[in-house]
């Protein structure tokens, strides 16, 4: 496949310019739209990060969040093993 996703399935680790960090599953990119769409995610809230509203963790894990691409500071892969089995016949996994 010529148009698959580079780390899809991979643990991504995301800085917001509001200065919070999620932690989640990268489920798409979507370069019309200039989003990333991230399952399983969690919020560290701003951490020891400088800002005017400092914000907590959230215990809670989101089914998905899709972050804005103009709106996100950092991202990083953590973890390369990929959840989902390279298979060719699988069309699409809801994580």
């Amino acid at each position: 496949m010529s148009n698959e996703i580079p780390y899809l399935g991979s643990k991504i680790s995301l800085i917001s310019k509001a200065e919070i960090r999620y932690e989640g599953v990268l489920y798409s990119i979507d370069a019309n739209e200039s989003t990333v769409a991230l399952a399983k995610v969690r919020s560290f809230g701003t951490e020891d990060r400088h800002t005017d509203h400092p914000v907590q963790p959230r215990d809670e894990i989101f089914e998905y969040i899709i972050f804005r691409g103009t709106d996100i500071k950092d991202l990083h892969v953590c973890d390369t093993n990929k959840l989902t089995p390279q298979d060719p016949a699988i069309v699409q996994v809801d994580i």
